[in-house]
């Protein structure tokens, strides 16, 4: 029998038929002027800034001025988060798997000082260094798979909705933040739809696709672009229309400004 990496035996033990609405969207945005704002700061500060990184800085930006999206919900009641935080899905393992590496208050730091501590959280994980991971991989490994799905809900609720730290199992309080990041676009996928994540506990999946050159109108002239697709997966119980309309209003007024993620 080959053996299952975490990321497979997870999924097979929270698979399941859709129970809950979700919205599902996306948008292209014309990404030219942020790719250059984004060389320049790498050339500049001599640290690797991506566009996950970029679009992280938008979602904590997103976040922290809608108070009703960035939240969890426990015993039926809405709570808002104090902080917006935000999750990145990294792979590992030469892509056989997958890591959760969340960044606090990321709405008060560079771009930069994200990339740099995303860069350097991930490098941890990669090389097992990450003590907290390391114990939660140990938790998912030793379980067989039909005893996972009422473990990570418990596990899920316990941190994700009551807000504990459960240190036995290498689990922080609230570890997915307000949103889920994860870039496919590094695959050379122009875009997709994040499932859901049941033991997560999060309003917003966003997934980045690759960014292609495409032709595009501007003043009535045919000119080439660097455009993207982003697609989000959304909690109807967090956000509707109106606040979708919101989100993306900021997400592309970000991307049109990129100058405003100075280093």
């Amino acid at each position: 029998m080959a053996k299952m990496s975490t990321r497979r035996k997870l999924a097979i033990a929270t698979w399941g038929s859709p129970r809950e609405g979700n919205i599902y969207g996306k948008m292209t945005l014309d990404a030219t002027a942020a790719v250059a704002h984004l060389e320049r700061l790498s050339r500049e500060t001599g640290e690797h800034v991506t566009m996950t990184h970029f679009v992280g800085k938008v979602m904590a930006e997103v976040l922290a001025k809608s108070p009703g999206l960035n939240g969890f919900l426990r015993f039926g009641t809405y709570h808002q988060h104090r902080t917006a935080d935000v999750s990145f899905l990294v792979n590992i393992g030469e892509g056989t798997d997958v890591s959760n590496v969340k960044v606090k208050e990321l709405d008060r730091k560079s771009i930069v000082e994200l990339a740099r501590e995303l860069n350097g959280k991930a490098s941890k994980v990669r090389h097992g260094d990450d003590e907290a991971f390391n114990r939660s991989t140990n938790v998912l490994r030793s379980l067989p798979t039909w005893a996972l799905r009422p473990t990570l809900s418990a596990l899920g609720w316990l941190t994700g909705s009551a807000g504990i730290e459960v240190k036995s199992a290498g689990l922080r309080r609230f570890p997915f933040g307000g949103c889920m990041i994860s870039n496919v676009g590094m695959f050379g996928l122009d875009e997709g739809y994040m499932p859901p994540t049941p033991f997560a506990h999060i309003p917003v999946y966003l997934l980045i696709g690759a960014i292609r050159e495409q032709p595009t109108v501007i003043d009535e002239e045919i000119v080439v672009r660097k455009v993207i697709t982003l697609s989000a997966t959304v909690d109807h119980r967090f956000i509707d229309g109106y606040q979708a309309g919101v989100l993306a209003h900021t997400a592309r007024d970000c991307f049109e400004n990129p100058e405003r993620f100075g280093a």
